[in-house]
């Protein structure tokens, strides 16, 4: 049993050669990665799916097939696709938020630019910025309507 043997070797216990085609994909020194990989896609069709990619892309590939095995250990019903939804879910949320905070800019810019105009008073939610100003505007010409004797 030599030590030179690289993860895959020593978990299939079979001898390391000089041309083994995953060594340096699964060193020694971190033998989960391989586990992992394994118990997903299986040694022989890991195996096989770095055969055939050309060498330059085989580090990426075992990159690859490590965080979705991991992925799937962790969630075996959806592995990395779980954790895409998610972050699309964030993003969607994020882009919302910007939104909101570009018309709040929007207004707050028009109320500066036009001081004249109707008083414009801040909610600490987010949501009704808008909401407050067509308020303001509501309150403003019932107050007209009563200064004025129409009610």
């Amino acid at each position: 049993m030599s030590s030179g043997r690289c993860a895959a070797c020593r978990y299939l216990r079979r001898r390391c050669t000089q041309d083994c085609i995953l060594s340096p994909y699964f060193p020694s020194n971190n033998p989960q990665r391989f586990v992992s990989v394994h118990r997903i896609y299986g040694a022989s069709n890991v195996t096989k799916l770095l055969q055939r990619l050309p060498t330059h892309l085989r580090a990426e590939a075992a990159d690859s097939l490590y965080f979705e095995a991991q992925c799937r250990l962790e969630d075996p019903v959806y592995g990395c696709v779980g954790l895409i939804f998610l972050l699309q879910q964030q993003i969607h949320s994020a882009e919302s938020q910007l939104i909101k905070t570009q018309a709040e800019i929007a207004v707050m810019k028009s109320q500066t630019q036009h001081p004249q105009t109707r008083p414009f008073r801040a909610i600490s939610g987010s949501n009704n910025l808008l909401l407050q100003q067509s308020d303001n505007d509501a309150n403003l010409s019932f107050s007209n309507q009563v200064s004025s004797g129409f009610i």
